[in-house]
């Protein structure tokens, strides 16, 4: 399968924006939002989804990231799910699931927010977003990458990463995106009137959680699916923050049975 690379130049706010994407498969389309680990951690999914079924993913790297420009306007989250509302119209595409994960799943809420015709389905996989006091979410910029690796996976001894053995390159590249996550989302990764705002949502919704999620809990997942209408909510024992990683089988027959539906 071909993966092909491209960049759109959208006008957001009388700016021009380059967006860098990737676009592979044909058929049902998905627009797939990363979280703070990056286009990479979305990219498998993007494989299998399109390997097992008639599907088209689109893949975009949220300016600011992976060495890509990030324009000065651009500097919060609703800013980016009015950028990728705009892009949709820009490639003309219809009938799109987006899929978001962590920060990717707060873009994909408020990009939902925008009722945009060409959006046919939301799935939020352990998204961010919500400002709920009783069950607050891990201070991401306090933890080292060990301690994330804890808190974000089932397995972390799987996913862990020695960052001190990574070339400079690749470590720069990650000092750059987290600060780049903490210009869009804040320390507390989270707005308080997000969630009285999700009874505008009109379309259909699947909410997935990791039941391992010890960085965003479970709570914000059941906030989620009772916030929105029709929404409901798909628990995954063995997976944390980020299925798509741990269980990807799992997330793409989870999706794939939802978009049928």
């Amino acid at each position: 399968m071909t993966t092909n690379l491209h960049t759109a130049v959208v006008t957001l706010d009388g700016s021009d924006v380059e967006v860098t994407f990737t676009d592979q498969g044909a058929g049902r389309t998905f627009l797939l939002l990363h979280g703070g680990a990056g286009p990479q951690s979305v990219a498998g999914f993007a494989d299998l989804v399109t390997d097992l079924h008639p599907a088209r993913t689109l893949t975009p790297v949220h300016p600011g990231f992976n060495g890509t420009a990030r324009p000065e306007p651009l500097d919060s989250i609703r800013s980016l799910a009015r950028l990728y509302d705009a892009l949709l119209d820009q490639l003309h595409l219809t009938g799109v699931t987006v899929v978001g994960n962590s920060v990717g799943g707060w873009i994909a809420a408020e990009l939902a927010l925008l009722a945009n015709p060409r959006v046919s389905g939301l799935v939020l996989v352990d998204a961010v977003g919500l400002a709920l006091d009783d069950h607050p979410i891990a201070d991401f910029f306090s933890l080292t990458m060990d301690q994330v690796a804890d808190l974000a996976y089932y397995r972390p001894e799987e996913f862990r990463i020695d960052v001190n053995a990574l070339p400079e390159p690749a470590r720069a590249t990650m000092a750059a995106n987290r600060e780049t996550l903490l210009t869009y989302a804040g320390t507390s990764m989270g707005e308080a009137s997000l969630e009285a705002r999700l009874a505008s949502v009109a379309t259909p919704t699947l909410v997935v959680w990791g039941a391992a999620d010890r960085i965003v809990p479970v709570a914000h997942g059941q906030h989620y699916a009772e916030a929105i209408p029709g929404a409901r909510l798909d628990l995954i024992e063995t997976a944390g923050h980020l299925p798509q990683l741990e269980t990807p089988q799992r997330l793409v027959d989870d999706v794939w049975e939802f978009v049928r539906d």
